[in-house]
């Protein structure tokens, strides 16, 4: 057979071109891949152990062990409000005074009755003596004699009755003026001068502001815990520590409307700091225990899920490694970990915002 004679350079031209190809297709293949991902320098921390208190939160409420509310203990107008609400007085300041110019005149009514009976009293005093010495000298019968004594008996009861009478009544007028019980601070006085008041009729009140407790109600499923001496963080409203204290007392019962138990905790704090009736949050801590903790800025959120990056060593280099974590309490500036990290891990604190899982990382510690 005759051979073409092209054949052979066809044959050639379609190598070439096929290695033409295999050359321009490597070649994107490389420009593709492009230079390895660059490793970030990150701060990191030693996950260390800590003692976190296990605790929940309550509101309590202060209340003082000294506190009056002040009602008048007779009727009558108010003549004179002596203070002003807010005051601090003292025990036995008067407050308040009521007219009593009608338990005056009472209370003299009875004194000249107690003097009419007074002088009767003191003239069968004089009747029964004579007669005794008639008696004894044979001048006067037994019978007369005993009649005076009875008379005598009789005014005698008459004025003692009548003297009890008037102390009685005089004892009223010092309920006309209204004395603070103890040294306190007034409440607000909601009455004014010429009011009528009775013993229905609430003056002002009087807190001493001192030896002050925190009442804690706590859910009766913690019957079990509570217990005399646990310890109590006492905030305000912004988390401001107020006052570090006890559980001083705990009631046997259960209160059956709030199925809750009391527990009371002593306050000691000035009353710059807390007040009679104010609300404050009660942190009753039950135990402690040892916990992993991280620094705030070593936790990221994603979708309501919280993650920390730890550095995970691989053929010599290290690559941030994204962890789930479950939170508990904060500890300072640090949150401490219920699950999900180990001691001497080590976690990534900067950058953080920057990371991708499995990115190569220089660790520069911390």
């Amino acid at each position: 057979m005759k051979k073409n004679p092209f054949e052979g350079i066809h044959r050639a031209g379609w190598f070439v071109l096929a290695g033409l190809a295999a050359t321009g297709c490597h070649t994107k293949t490389t420009s593709a891949a492009g230079p390895a991902m660059q490793a970030m320098p990150v701060h990191t921390v030693a996950v260390t152990l800590t003692p976190v208190p296990q605790s929940d939160q309550y509101v309590a409420t202060i209340k003082s062990r000294q506190s009056a509310t002040l009602q008048p203990q007779v009727s009558g107008v108010l003549t004179h409000i002596n203070v002003h609400s807010g005051d601090h007085v003292k025990a036995g300041q008067p407050l308040m005074e009521i007219d009593e110019r009608q338990q005056q005149a009472t209370v003299a009514s009875l004194l000249a009755t107690e003097r009419q009976k007074k002088a009767l009293y003191d003239y069968n005093q004089i009747e029964v003596g004579r007669d005794q010495q008639l008696f004894e000298a044979g001048v006067t019968s037994r019978d007369a004699y005993q009649q005076e004594q009875q008379a005598f008996q009789n005014a005698k009861a008459d004025y003692e009755s009548s003297v009890e009478s008037r102390k009685a009544q005089q004892q009223l007028l010092d309920y006309y003026t209204i004395r603070a019980p103890f040294d306190g601070i007034l409440g607000d006085i909601p009455v004014h001068v010429g009011d009528y008041v009775s013993p229905s009729v609430t003056l002002t009140t009087l807190d001493e502001n001192q030896d002050l407790e925190a009442y804690i109600y706590i859910p009766a499923e913690h019957a079990g815990e509570l217990r005399v001496g646990l310890p109590v963080n006492l905030t305000d409203n912004a988390g401001h520590l107020l006052e570090q204290t006890r559980i001083d007392f705990v009631s046997p019962q259960v209160d059956s409307n709030l199925q809750a138990i009391l527990a009371k905790a002593p306050v000691r704090e000035t009353p710059e700091t807390v007040r009679n009736a104010q609300m404050v949050n009660a942190q009753v801590i039950w135990s402690t225990k040892p916990m992993a903790v991280v620094p705030v800025l070593a936790v990221t959120r994603q979708s309501g899920q919280t993650f920390v990056f730890v550095v995970e060593g691989q053929n010599g280099h290290f690559l941030a490694r994204e962890l789930p974590v479950t939170l508990g309490a904060t500890v300072g500036n640090a949150y401490s970990v219920s699950s999900g990290l180990a001691a001497g891990q080590r976690v990534i604190v900067s950058g953080t915002q920057f990371l991708v899982n499995n990115m190569p990382i220089v660790p520069l510690g911390g």
